[in-house]
């Protein structure tokens, strides 16, 4: 029988040893081979359990939650943002067309679906002219249009003989009624601002739509991007427009921040959670891969590539060793390993 100190002398060495091993498998020549053997292992067990049966859905809704309150204020966050912001106005290194994003037939399909939504967005607009401020800012734009329409009938009508007086005494009459100027419109509208301004904003809509649905939209857009399509994506290199935009970006990050920390963002997240379960939870780990035309051998590559030099970096710096040896050690020193090194 061996004594208690040569057992624990025993149980050091087999922790070395087997510490030694692993670190040789996951640094060597080996390594590739034990990654894809990991992996591969790791794909057949997925095969063999739904989702549903090793997925805890709430457990998962803790989870979502604690993402949505907590990651996109994090300062990593922040400085995604910060740094997509500055690449996108920096532009690609090499200048290209912006019709080399996309074909035409699939713009011109977009915007067939935007068109479409046109009953949609009567519904939404409708909405607007119950806000005084959107009624003000519609009759406001309503009576410049008019004012505009008019002072240009007086530009044409003036070069006729005779026709110029005329057009001036009509116009001077409609311009009182109409209120062309700010002034003359707050004083007509007066205490029926509100419904003065929600007629205002039912033209507005009313124009709006009918011109979404005039044929002759669909083929302005398509021109619009056959114009984009052809100028080059290159940045934006204005000092003053770069930080405009960032400060777009900076009060939009901020609207972001806000909104995902409610709790009307986190039930949403627990709805998505339980819809992806319902719909996906039947499927194993494989199949849902297949579905996302991600294939076995892929992955397998991918881990290969990005595995071994990570577990590299580990093993030069010691933290490969004392991690292994922290998950290993504890065995060894156990009353149960140094009974039977004793007993043998």
């Amino acid at each position: 029988m061996a004594s208690t100190r040569s057992a624990e002398t025993l149980a050091q060495q087999l922790l070395d040893a087997q510490v030694a091993h692993h670190l040789a498998r996951l640094t060597g020549e080996d390594a590739a081979a034990e990654v894809a053997a990991v992996v591969e292992e790791l794909l057949s067990a997925a095969e063999r359990h739904p989702i549903a049966e090793v997925v805890d859905a709430e457990a998962l809704h803790d989870v979502v939650g604690r993402v949505l309150r907590e990651v996109p204020p994090s300062a990593a966050v922040s400085g995604l943002v910060e740094m997509a912001t500055e690449l996108l106005l920096d532009g690609p290194a090499t200048p290209h067309l912006l019709g080399d994003l996309a074909d035409r037939d699939q713009v011109e399909r977009l915007i067939d679906a935007l068109l479409e939504l046109h009953p949609l967005l009567e519904q939404r607009l409708d909405r607007l002219a119950a806000a005084p401020s959107v009624g003000v800012v519609a009759s406001r734009f309503m009576g410049r249009i008019v004012g505009e329409v008019v002072e240009a009938n007086k530009a044409v009508a003036g070069k006729v003989p005779g026709l110029g007086s005329l057009v001036n005494l009509g116009t001077g009459a409609a311009t009182r009624l109409v209120g062309a100027a700010d002034k003359q419109l707050d004083g007509l509208l007066g205490d029926t601002l509100g419904k003065g301004g929600g007629l205002a904003v039912r033209r507005l809509n009313r124009i709006l739509l009918e011109t979404l649905r005039d044929p002759a939209t669909r083929e302005a857009l398509l021109q619009v991007w056959d114009l984009a399509a052809a100028g080059r994506v290159d940045g934006i290199q204005d000092p003053e427009a770069r930080t405009r935009i960032s400060g777009v970006v900076d009060a939009a990050h901020a609207v972001v921040l806000t909104a995902t920390a409610s709790e009307q963002a986190t039930a949403l997240g627990h709805a998505v959670v339980d819809a992806f379960l319902d719909r996906f939870g039947g499927y194993t780990a494989a199949e849902l891969l297949e579905q996302l035309d991600l294939r076995r051998e892929d992955l397998v590559a991918d881990a290969v590539r990005l595995a071994p030099p990570v577990l590299a970096a580990l093993h030069d710096s010691g933290d490969l060793d004392r991690i292994l040896r922290a998950r290993l050690a504890p065995f060894y020193a156990s009353p149960e390993v140094a009974a039977l090194l004793a007993d043998g």
